[in-house]
């Protein structure tokens, strides 16, 4: 048993729909902190007009009773509130057909799935594509993440992000500590690891929204309290540093991962890179360093799990980029709606559930159980084989 989940819905369609599965049976659910992190996700300096119409909230439709899983699949929605200023265009069973023309995409973004989209699935308007392609979906895996959360909460296992450059500002090789992460204020406008670089980040969101143009940025994830041991070396694709690349390469505008030092590394030399074990009677095994990021071979090595994401500027730039219609084939800017000058700090949120989902199927593949006493128990039983090694 592994814990996954699948999305469905469109950006101004009626809702988003999460099922998530995998979910032992005893896990409290905590309703509020599950709705703070759709909150985080629409938080940031620099984003577009539609944070002020939707206020995410989760409604659970099955797998849950009391507040409590029952072991079935969890059934969630999130309703679009902007959804009734589209309902003729995105109507399920009957389109307007005027608002459909009006709403209608044929001149294709550059840097989005919008012109590929629409080619391998024959598909003229190109609102198609982009209306499931959108980074709205993410407010699913928030909610995926967030169900995720509470099971690694009942180990012992937290996870935090900060967002350490954006545009030019800040730096994008920054290697905030866990207690700096841990401090990172979600009231801040960036989620800024560095308090210091929020006036430059936002001139420089203030210089981009002047200019029609969008930008991008790193942010730092970190998993604190990981057990040794989830993951494996055995075969490719059950490395967890391969799946927790696969996860956040996943989301919207990510282009780019390192796990710990990852880039850094690979300019030093061996003994300058990997991070020394030591032994003592109160400690056990230990290292003075985290340049590993908490993975080595594939696997948990019980240190902070740390990776970085790199967040490319956003497809949707109001000035436009020289663009093609699809219809006549002739020149054409790319077309502009509503949209975001940057979602950094919101693309930190989405990376954390992202890495609680794959922590969370790694530790129900490693221990188990159809109940959470039942996964407990296996866990405290490893947990002991661990200290006597």
């Amino acid at each position: 048993m592994t814990f996954t989940f699948v999305t469905a819905g469109e950006s101004h369609g009626p809702s988003l729909t999460i099922i998530v599965t995998g979910m032992p049976a005893g896990v409290m659910l905590d309703r509020d902190r599950i709705n703070r992190d759709l909150a985080r996700r629409q938080h940031g300096y620099g984003r577009g007009g539609r944070m002020k119409i939707e206020h995410d909230t989760i409604e659970i439709t099955g797998g849950v009773r009391g507040g409590e899983t029952l072991g079935s699949p969890i059934a969630m929605t999130i309703r679009n509130a902007d959804y009734e200023n589209w309902r003729g265009a995105m109507d399920v069973w009957s389109v307007d057909e005027a608002e459909a023309k009006k709403r209608r995409v044929h001149a294709p973004r550059p840097g989005h799935v919008d012109l590929i989209g629409g080619m391998k699935y024959n598909r003229r308007d190109l609102r198609d594509v982009l209306e499931r392609a959108s980074a709205r979906e993410t407010a699913a895996r928030v909610a995926a993440g967030a169900i995720a959360k509470e099971l690694l909460r009942a180990f012992g296992v937290e996870i935090r992000s900060g967002v350490i450059s954006l545009g030019d500002a800040g730096d994008p090789e920054y290697s905030p500590t866990w207690d700096e992460l841990t401090a990172v204020s979600d009231d801040s406008p960036f989620r800024a690891v560095r308090s210091s670089d929020e006036a430059q980040m936002t001139a420089a969101v203030d210089a981009a929204r002047e200019s029609g143009d969008t930008l991008g940025g790193t942010i730092v994830v970190a998993a604190h309290g990981a057990p040794v041991g989830l993951g494996s070396y055995v075969q490719w694709n059950e490395k967890l540093d391969g799946r927790i690349a696969q996860a956040i390469l996943s989301i919207h505008a990510v282009k780019g991962i390192a796990i710990g030092d990852g880039i850094a590394g690979a300019r030093r030399s061996g003994t300058e890179v990997h991070d020394a074990i030591y032994h003592s009677a109160s400690r056990g095994y230990y290292r003075e360093s985290n340049r590993a990021g908490g993975l080595e071979g594939g696997v948990t090595n019980g240190e902070d799990l740390v990776v970085r994401a790199f967040m490319k500027p956003i497809s949707t730039t109001r000035r436009g980029v020289a663009s093609v219609d699809i219809e006549t084939r002739e020149p054409h800017r790319s077309q502009w709606e509503r949209s975001d000058i940057t979602a950094v700090p919101a693309c930190g949120v989405v990376c954390e559930a992202m890495i609680a989902v794959v922590l969370a199927g790694a530790m129900r593949e490693k221990f188990g159980g159809d109940s959470l006493g039942e996964m407990s128990a296996n866990h405290k039983a490893y947990s002991r084989g661990l200290d006597a090694y």
